[in-house]
């Protein structure tokens, strides 16, 4: 999904208050990505009816993980939190549009709606990059609404490259 792709919702069209509860759910996940440190600052939330489940933010630096996203961190959380690995009718927000790692777990684990700030035009796979989120696939492909808070989330992420010394803005996770 890019900014100018009219085939999956923006967050212009989410209307009343689902959009309040976007942005308000969108700031817990931004608050999450501003206690990030070293790592690149990209929060992730994970609510259920209402109810905050699960936050995660990237850890990859601070744990030696490769798979320490944010949202593969809120995910495990909210499975523990949820006591089973599906997780239908949860909605994830996360201030960066997931990497195919992301993007999978989210497929895979069943999460109904995924709700994103920033685009990630090098490695973004809900329609950036490429699309992971696609009609014909054997799992249920949750609703995608990218662009919620935007702004915001891609400035935390420029702010945090630009103060990286030597930083050459290459890698966006």
């Amino acid at each position: 999904m890019t900014p100018g792709d009219t085939s999956k919702k923006q967050h212009t069209e989410v209307q009343g208050a689902g959009l309040k509860d976007d942005l308000y759910w969108m700031s817990l996940a931004l608050e999450e990505a501003g206690q990030c440190g070293l790592d690149v600052p990209v929060g992730s939330v994970v609510i259920r009816n209402g109810e905050l489940l699960a936050r995660g933010r990237n850890r990859r630096e601070i744990d030696c993980d490769p798979s320490g996203h944010a949202e593969v961190i809120a995910l495990r959380q909210a499975a523990q939190a949820t006591s089973s690995w599906r997780l239908t009718g949860t909605t994830i927000y996360t201030t960066l549009e997931p990497c195919p790692m992301c993007a999978e777990a989210i497929i895979q684990s069943r999460v109904s709606r995924l709700v994103f700030g920033a685009y990630d035009v090098a490695s973004g796979a809900c329609g950036s990059a490429f699309n992971l989120f696609v009609p014909g696939r054997i799992f249920p492909i949750p609703e995608v609404i990218g662009g919620v808070c935007e702004e915001d989330c891609r400035n935390l992420l420029v702010e945090f490259f630009r103060s990286r010394p030597g930083a050459d803005g290459g890698e966006a996770r």
